[in-house]
């Protein structure tokens, strides 16, 4: 594997079946371990791969534009569906993983769990967003210690993004981080490699999960550094 992909660290890959006891330095632990300290990982029914949430009442960014008539934030998908017929359900599972961020082991639990089911694909937040560097941090050590998955993150904590990338240069390519677009109808984000927007314009909407049961099929351009920006169909 081409070392300039993952930041330099690729030594191993997480391969199905292959289980091994550290991933690129990453120590890892017993899986009720793990989960004891994360809880359990989400699988979304549209995506590919296993998610990541917490309670979107948490995010920073987005508590503020959730009350902005007209913001992506106003009508938030994590109130809904699933997330509101199972509201208690729903909080305790946000409240231990976001809980678990601040553990010291979250790293090694998080590695472990998504090795293990050795995920090609991985997506930060179905619910929730960023809540400051730390977290961040430690999202890019998780992505540096499987080369082997490709994670995306959507998140307008912009602010965050920039210092990071201003102090520790840029994400490792296995990380696609997308900056989302405030406004529905309003443009992407300046300044940043990878974006995203919604729009009520099914002509304009580059992403055609609506086309396909709300389903991404064969389609994995949120995940692609490649493709610059991706344009949702507000939902």
């Amino acid at each position: 594997m081409d070392q300039s992909r993952c930041g330099g660290v690729c030594s191993l890959t997480n391969k199905p079946g292959d289980f091994p006891r550290a991933f690129n330095g990453v120590d890892t632990m017993k899986i009720k371990t793990a989960e004891s300290i994360i809880g359990s990982l989400s699988k979304p029914a549209k995506m590919p791969g296993f998610a990541f949430g917490i309670n979107p009442a948490h995010c920073k960014q987005g508590s503020k534009l959730s009350k902005v008539a007209g913001s992506v934030c106003a009508g938030c998908y994590a109130k809904k569906g699933n997330y509101a017929r199972y509201p208690e359900t729903m909080r305790k599972s946000w409240e231990k993983r976001e809980a678990g961020i601040h553990d010291l082991q979250w790293v090694k639990a998080m590695v472990t769990l998504i090795g293990k089911r050795s995920s090609d694909y991985f997506r930060w937040h179905d619910a929730g967003d960023l809540q400051g560097m730390e977290h961040l941090k430690k999202i890019v050590a998780i992505a540096r210690a499987l080369p082997a998955t490709r994670f995306w993150m959507p998140t307008k904590e912009i602010n965050l993004v920039r210092d990071y990338n201003r102090k520790h240069g840029e994400f490792p390519n296995n990380l696609v981080v997308r900056v989302s677009g405030f406004m529905v109808d309003g443009p992407a984000s300046k300044g940043f490699r990878n974006t995203s927007r919604v729009t009520t314009d099914a002509e304009q909407a580059t992403c055609k999960a609506y086309l396909n049961e709300g389903k991404c099929g064969d389609c994995r351009d949120c995940w692609n550094a490649d493709v610059q920006q991706v344009v949702y169909l507000q939902h």
